[in-house]
């Protein structure tokens, strides 16, 4: 396994994800891009920081439309068997996490406003517990997203006959 990838047995979830990560960065960062401008404009522009504010946020906002979902979108996977689903992330901090189908307790598949846009959904499972008692997986495909709910769904019944 490299630094910059995921395991091998890992599934990437949909590429249209990096698409729904940005959209919601450019929903986030550039009001407040613009926000700066008018604070500059009329606060600031005749201060020895004229246009820092502007150029701060700029290019903090920028790496984070372009920069920031790529990552994200390189280190999230998958891997679904019999007994358990196994969810792999981390772009800044590694998160791998495994969760026995014996202790789900109801599984939601959601989708955002990106989402639909981009068509991805997220996977939500809660689990019996406290500690990581809600596990999410988004940028699926709404249909894999389901047959995922569905393929837990059965393992759970078959379990509880």
């Amino acid at each position: 396994m490299t630094a910059t990838a995921i395991p091998a047995d890992i599934q990437r979830v949909e590429p249209a994800y990096k698409h729904a990560l940005r959209a919601q960065a450019a929903a986030f960062w550039v009001p407040l891009f613009i926000a700066a401008l008018v604070i500059n404009g009329l606060f600031l522009s005749q201060t020895p920081v004229a246009d820092v504010l502007p150029a701060v946020l700029g290019l903090i906002g920028l790496s984070a439309i372009t920069v920031a979902p790529e990552r994200i979108y390189r280190r999230l996977g998958y891997a679904i068997d019999a007994r358990l689903l196994r969810t792999v992330r981390g772009w800044l901090f590694h998160v791998d996490t495994v969760v026995p189908f014996v202790r789900v307790q109801h599984i939601d598949v959601t989708r955002g406003p990106f989402d639909k846009l981009f068509g991805t959904a997220t996977l939500v499972i809660h689990t019996a517990g406290t500690h990581n008692s809600v596990v999410s997986l988004p940028g699926l495909a709404p249909e894999r997203a389901a047959a995922i709910r569905d393929a837990i769904r059965s393992e759970i019944r078959a379990d509880a006959e």
